[in-house]
């Protein structure tokens, strides 16, 4: 095997995966969204719709400055607005809006979609291989940043 190819077909199933939501995005009515608000709209659904900006780039894996833009964006969108701790106003909240709310079945069925397509012809014990080896890629890469 030659095993140099694994970091390019790392980086084309990206870009295809990432294409591939983004159709998904326009087709369902969403436009003005990118592959890369997933994260962050995943973290608000699960969270009760209200996180810290800390706190979503804790649950992403991403610095705040990554974030910033991101959730501009969805602010600018209507999905979320921004609301100060009523007894730190250095915290601010990120809060799903009722438009964030509404968008969370379109956004749901686009992720079931997304695993669908990517896990297709896989079996669960294969499924689970796969995840464990890329996590170890991943991981050996945590001690280079």
């Amino acid at each position: 095997m030659n095993d140099k190819y694994i970091v390019y077909f790392i980086s084309r199933t990206r870009k295809k995966m990432i294409s591939f939501i983004e159709k998904q995005l326009l087709e369902n009515g969403l436009d003005g969204l990118i592959s890369s608000h997933g994260n962050i709209l995943t973290a608000l659904y699960e969270n009760n719709g209200k996180l810290t900006m800390k706190r979503i780039a804790e649950i992403t894996g991403k610095d705040k400055s990554t974030i910033t833009p991101l959730v501009n964006k969805l602010l600018e969108l209507g999905y979320i607005t921004k609301i100060k701790d009523e007894t730190d106003k250095r915290v601010t909240y990120i809060i799903l809006t009722s438009e964030g709310n509404k968008i969370q079945d379109k956004y749901k069925a686009i992720s079931n979609e997304v695993y669908a397509t990517a896990y297709k012809d896989f079996s669960q014990e294969e499924k689970e291989i796969f995840l464990k080896l890329l996590k170890k890629i991943s991981n050996n890469f945590n001690s280079n940043t």
